[in-house]
């Protein structure tokens, strides 16, 4: 670009003085950011300046840099002064998000959550006696109706109940488990280390592969204190395999005088192999086969808030209770309340799969997800978006949050193939809007898969496509 041309074009930067007095500006400046707005206005310019010397962009018009730069400005403004924990769509078609917040509160659970924030509660008093009380009581009720234990207990996470439960039971002991069980999930927790940390001894027994209950019995000593079987919930190790099961674990427990867990990690209520999935025992399944203690999620198949649920033989959990790290991993108010209104839907097995978010996307049929699809493209076909091409295209959904890593879901959903532009970028785009949107790329397309976007969500779906398209 030769010197007049790029003069030219500086000419045509407004000043900063031009865009504060813009309409659209106008409105949003206080007296309180006033300071912080007029420095966005000024680094934005100065970006534009950059681009105009770097050839990356040649403006025809005055007015069309100041629409431009008005854009950007405002668009960082609302990300200067929106909170860090934006809503999101996602149409990944990954039901459980880690990244997103794992899984979405039914109505009764927000209702309950709503209440408990907005009001004073009951949380820790005894409205008959009019005493302290606890605010495990209404959970430990209900837990134990629908899962058939004795007793249980609710702490903040489930990598926090296994703690708990090992630094209860067997400090200073050994904890005897296989090989093909020393997993890892996300933020690096790994079961060794847990072991190190609640005092525990780790005994490793068996292959990879294969672990027999003789490997258990042979490994089993004076000092040991604890059985332990932990559910892979995020890794399938397939082939020339052999797995000991709970109730093999529990009939050497019970001859040897050693009790036995069980860590479900995502723990379900629900034998979902009737929605296509594989079968996976249920957590009362469990303490039917007698496992003296079970810890799993409450955020992932059970579709609840972040929590880790306990349940067991009365005994072991009432020195659960008893230990003072119980006090450091205990649940707010906000947890009793979301907990304790989604498990009072599996009082009702079918209108929990109805109600439940996590339940509803998991037991939703191909043909209503073609439904939602078709809808969706005849919208984005109406609007004649040359930037994009649009068709229907069948994909398939995962459970996600460290759940049946292998199963799929057959899914259908909207396909935008980019014609002078890269996916890359557009997804950039979406996730710079609000509500942000989260999809799939697929080679050079992006995939919409329709089981991840609520009904009420589908309106804002297709205003932040079109949008980031136009």
């Amino acid at each position: 670009m030769n010197s007049e041309k790029t003069l030219n074009y500086l000419q045509l930067l407004p000043s900063v003085d031009e865009i504060l007095q813009q309409k659209e500006l106008i409105n949003i400046i206080t007296p309180n950011n006033r300071k912080t707005i007029v420095s966005i206005i000024r680094n934005t310019i100065q970006d534009y300046r950059q681009d105009i010397l770097g050839e990356a962009s040649k403006p025809s018009s005055m007015d069309k840099v100041i629409k431009v730069i008005i854009d950007n400005v405002i668009k960082k403004v609302n990300k200067q002064f929106s909170p860090g924990l934006r809503r999101v769509i996602n149409a990944s078609g990954v039901i459980i998000h880690t990244n997103l917040g794992r899984s979405l509160l039914s109505e009764s659970a927000l209702q309950a959550v709503n209440m408990a924030a907005s009001n004073y509660s009951n949380l820790e008093l005894n409205l008959d006696s009019g005493k302290r009380g606890s605010r495990y009581t209404p959970l430990e009720k209900i837990i134990t109706e629908v899962t058939g234990a004795e007793a249980a207990l609710v702490v903040n996470n489930n990598a926090s109940a296994v703690l708990l439960a090992l630094g209860t039971i067997a400090n200073n002991k050994e904890v005897i488990v296989s090989r093909g069980q020393l997993i890892e999930i996300g933020g690096s927790f790994r079961i060794p280390d847990v072991m190190v940390q609640s005092g525990a001894e780790l005994v490793e027994v068996g292959t990879t592969n294969k672990t027999y209950p003789n490997d258990y019995k042979n490994a089993i000593t004076e000092n040991t204190g604890l059985l332990l079987n932990v559910h892979t919930s995020n890794y399938r190790i397939v082939g020339f395999t052999r797995e000991t099961t709970v109730s093999e674990l529990v009939k050497l427990g019970k001859k040897e005088g050693v009790p036995v867990m069980s860590d479900l990690g995502s723990g379900s209520f629900v034998d979902l192999s009737q929605f296509g999935l594989p079968y996976e025992p249920t957590v009362a399944e469990i303490v039917k086969a007698g496992a003296d203690l079970i810890t799993f999620s409450g955020d992932k198949l059970l579709g609840g808030p972040q929590a880790g649920v306990i349940v067991g033989k009365k005994d072991i959990i009432e020195k659960m209770k008893k230990n003072p790290l119980n006090r450091a991993i205990r649940i707010d108010k906000f947890t009793v309340a979301a907990l304790e209104a989604t498990l009072n839907e599996y009082r009702d097995i079918n209108s929990a799969v109805n109600k439940i978010p996590t339940l509803k996307m998991i037991s939703n049929s191909p043909e209503e997800l073609y439904t939602k699809a078709v809808d969706m493209l005849e919208k984005f076909n109406q609007e004649n978006l040359t930037a994009a091409k649009f068709q229907l295209v069948k994909t398939v959904s995962k459970v996600g949050g460290g759940a049946m890593p292998t199963a799929e879901l057959p899914s259908w959903g909207v396909e935008i193939i980019p014609q002078n532009s890269n996916p890359n970028e557009i997804t950039s785009y979406l996730r710079e809007e609000e509500p942000a949107v989260i999809a799939r790329i697929n080679d050079n397309s992006i995939i919409l898969d329709m089981r991840t976007v609520k009904e009420d969500q589908t309106g804002d779906l297709f205003d932040v496509i079109r949008k980031s398209l136009s």
